[in-house]
C-alpha cells in the first residue's frame, strides 16, 4: 500500500496552487517513539496556511520547507500507534499532512483524543474545534465584548466568521457581518438572524457600515482596506480582535492609512492565535458543545470528496465561493 500526498514544490503565486503543489505517492510512513500513525478522513481547509507556502520568515511559524509534505489540520483514525496516550483505533485531530495518512508526532502536532459519541464528525473541525475556539474566545476574552454593545466580524460566512457571530449573539450584543455577495449577506440576516450585514463587493460600503452605527468590537478576519473603514466609525475605547489577514496572504501587506483613529478613539488592538490559549481547549469545548447541542452555534459545511480534490476545495477559502467550514472527505 502507498501514502498520497500533496507536496509544496515551489512557493505559490498569488493563487496559482496548481502550479505550486503536486500530488505524490509514496510508502506509508511507519511511526517512532512518541509518534502516531494516523489514517486521515477529513482534511480541514483554512486560509491561514497559505502563509505557510510563502517564503515569510516573520510570520506565527516557520515557512514549510520546498519539497515537503503540506501540513494542515485533519482528523482520523490512529492506524498504529508509539504513544500510550493514543491506542490504535481512537479517533484523533491533529496537524497533520494532505495526504491519506499522517505521522505525525503526538506532542508536537496537538493531537487530541476525540469523543466518538459525537455524530457529526466535522463539528470537531467547527464549533467544537479550533474555529468554535478562536470564535470564543476572540469575541470574549480579546474583544471583552459585553452585553448591548456592536460587535463587527469580518468574513462573517466564512468558518471562524460564522461561530463569531453566533458567540457575539449568544452573549447579547447587536452584532453586523461583513460579507461578499447578496447570498452570503441574505444567509447571516435569514439563517443566523444577525442585525445587519454589509456586502463588501457593492460600491456603498461606506454607508452600509454607517447604518451600524458605532462599533465597540471588531472581529477582524481580512485586514487591507476593510481595517481602515472600520477604524474611522469605531467608538472611543474599542477593541479591535485581529484574528486573519486575508487581504495579506498573497504576498500585501496591512498598512491601515487611518491608524490615528487608535489614538483619537482610544483604541486596542490585538492580535490571537489559537497556540496561545490552546491548554483552554477543554473548557471552550465544554461550553461550545453546550450551545451546538442546544441547536444555538451552527455551521454550515462546504464538503468536497476526495484527496485529489484538495486544491479545488481550499481555493473556494480565496474565492469567496464558500459558506461556512470547507472541509474535504477522503474514502475511507
Amino acid at each position: 500500500m502507498t501514502n498520497r500526498y500533496w507536496r509544496l514544490d515551489d512557493r505559490p503565486d498569488g493563487q496559482d496552487f496548481a502550479s505550486a503543489l503536486s500530488l505524490q505517492e509514496g510508502p506509508i510512513p511507519q511511526p517512532q517513539d512518541g509518534q502516531i500513525l494516523i489514517r486521515n478522513e477529513l482534511l480541514s481547509m483554512d486560509a491561514g496556511t497559505r502563509m505557510w507556502m510563502s517564503d515569510r520568515e516573520d510570520g506565527y511559524q516557520p515557512p514549510l520547507p520546498v519539497g515537503t509534505p503540506m501540513v494542515g489540520l485533519a482528523i482520523g483514525r490512529v492506524e498504529a500507534s508509539r504513544h500510550d496516550g493514543f491506542p490504535e483505533g481512537s479517533l484523533v485531530r491533529a496537524f497533520g499532512n494532505w495526504a491519506d495518512y499522517s505521522c505525525v508526532d503526538a506532542e508536537m502536532s496537538g493531537a487530541v483524543l476525540l469523543d466518538d459519541s459525537v455524530e457529526d464528525k466535522r463539528a470537531w473541525f467547527g464549533p467544537l474545534g479550533m474555529n468554535g475556539w478562536t470564535a470564543l474566545w476572540g469575541i470574549e476574552k480579546i474583544g471583552a465584548a459585553k452585553k448591548g454593545e456592536t460587535v463587527l466580524v469580518s468574513a462573517a460566512a466564512g468558518a471562524t466568521g460564522i461561530l463569531a457571530c453566533q458567540v457575539a449573539k449568544l452573549l447579547g450584543c447587536k452584532v453586523w457581518g461583513i460579507a461578499g455577495g447578496p447570498d452570503k449577506c441574505a444567509y447571516l440576516t435569514g439563517e443566523l438572524g444577525l442585525d445587519g450585514a454589509i456586502d463588501y463587493k457593492t460600491g456603498d460600503f461606506g454607508s452600509q457600515l454607517d447604518a451600524a452605527g458605532g462599533i465597540d468590537v471588531y472581529f477582524d478576519n481580512v485586514g487591507g482596506q476593510l481595517l481602515d473603514e472600520v477604524l474611522t466609525r469605531m467608538n472611543h475605547y474599542g477593541r479591535v480582535a485581529v484574528c486573519g489577514l486575508l487581504a495579506d496572504y498573497h504576498g500585501n501587506r496591512t498598512t491601515p492609512s487611518e491608524f490615528d483613529q487608535v489614538l483619537m478613539r482610544r483604541l486596542r488592538i490585538e492580535g490571537f492565535f489559537s497556540p496561545d490559549f490552546m491548554h483552554h481547549g477543554p473548557e471552550l469545548t465544554e461550553r461550545l458543545k453546550s450551545w451546538t447541542e442546544a441547536g444555538e452555534l451552527v455551521m454550515p459545511y462546504d464538503t468536497t470528496h476526495g484527496l485529489e480534490n484538495v486544491l479545488t476545495a481550499y481555493a473556494k477559502l480565496f474565492s469567496g465561493g464558500n459558506i461556512g467550514k470547507v472541509i474535504v472527505e477522503l474514502k475511507t
